[in-house]
């Protein structure tokens, strides 16, 4: 699909303040291609907020490892911003995510957008300067949520959050490198439950008041509405129902998380299917509990349903280890995550070999 045409559905769909209705969430949907791509946190980054800050935004690595990721064929990213971080300096920030959808763009990938995220690894809110070393053998080991626990709870910071909310979405409400909104990752994880549901609820109200072009969501991880199969690798969640339909009733394209092997995909893409609008899986692959590329690849294409795993390059986040691995676990065998190594080679000559070929007559099919 050209972006002329993209530039089109774009512009005759009609800017609300409502949720997209099922029609135009799938006008838009047809006009996509089968978007296949990667979460993306530099190999050179522990977490989101190395990856954005001035002490260690490395444009270089970035170009370099997405570079690898445009000749494999892949053609969308997603990726985390850090709340704290715009708190501190909102228009260096903006300037750093203009240079990435840039060189994103320049390289075939349209990026998906994190605003906010509830995932803890390390027990304590985000802070500013040196994130520390990963920790040896431990995955993700650095991670912290946006904007932490204590304060996405706080009311008074509620006016900063509804700031950043449209300050972003606003900047780059009719900007064509944007693919989608995903305005809150795993909202509830970590032990915050129905704690997050307010300011997931007016992180809806915020980005739609802004007036995007791309659609809004946040992807089901907590466990299933009603008559729906189990989220496989959901971490059960208090409160996960009220979140879920929240979620349901909101977002204008239906993600999800599916770390579960080939039958629970398929029970999990029928039964989304019953809610009657596009889906995109923004998390999968997870090696050791029979999430593969040699057998999840070809659903999403048949499907249509984009999809994208954790993560390009291994590197500082360590996400090789599988979750809850202890400090100094050996080198798995296995890879629980990520693609490539940190040279650009593969970890899998036979995984890459099938993602260039899916990819490959998907761009001979549109051609």
């Amino acid at each position: 699909m050209s972006d002329t045409a993209l530039t089109r559905i774009n512009m005759d769909t009609e800017v609300t303040s409502a949720r997209w209705t099922a029609e135009q969430a799938w006008n838009w949907h047809h006009l996509q291609p089968w978007r296949c791509g990667f979460n993306y946190v530099p190999s050179s980054a522990v977490n989101s907020i190395e990856m954005w800050q001035h002490e260690t935004f490395d444009l270089p690595t970035m170009e370099r490892e997405l570079g690898w990721a445009q000749e494999l064929g892949f053609n969308t990213c997603r990726i985390y911003l850090p709340f704290l971080l715009w708190r501190h300096e909102p228009k260096a920030l903006l300037e750093r995510v203009e240079q990435f959808l840039e060189i994103a763009e320049e390289r075939g990938h349209k990026s998906v957008v994190v605003l906010f995220d509830d995932c803890d690894s390390v027990g304590h809110d985000p802070f500013l300067g040196f994130q520390g070393e990963p920790v040896p053998g431990r995955h993700n080991s650095r991670w912290t949520p946006s904007p932490g626990h204590r304060h996405a709870t706080n009311r008074e910071l509620w006016p900063d959050f509804e700031a950043y909310v449209s300050s972003v979405v606003g900047h780059f409400a009719q900007d064509e490198r944007i693919l989608m909104w995903d305005l809150y990752n795993e909202p509830g994880q970590s032990g915050m439950g129905e704690k997050s549901l307010p300011l997931l609820r007016d992180t809806f109200a915020w980005a739609r008041a802004a007036h995007p072009h791309q659609p809004l969501t946040s992807g089901l991880h907590t466990g299933p509405p009603p008559n729906l199969g189990e989220i496989a690798g959901a971490v059960p969640v208090e409160g996960a129902q009220r979140l879920t339909d929240f979620m349901l009733s909101e977002s204008d394209i239906i993600s999800f998380h599916d770390y579960g092997d080939l039958a629970r995909l398929h029970r999990h893409v029928c039964e989304l299917k019953t809610l009657g609008r596009p889906l995109i899986c923004t998390e999968w692959l997870c090696r050791t509990h029979g999430s593969h590329i040699k057998t999840h690849l070809d659903v999403f294409k048949a499907e249509k349903i984009g999809c994208y795993f954790w993560g390009l390059v291994n590197g500082r986040t360590q996400t090789q280890f599988p979750w809850g691995s202890p400090e100094n676990a050996p080198d798995p065998d296995v890879w629980f995550h990520d693609l490539l190594r940190t040279d650009g080679t593969p970890y899998d000559e036979k995984e890459v070999a099938l993602i260039q070929q899916a990819l490959a007559s998907q761009q001979e099919t549109q051609a």
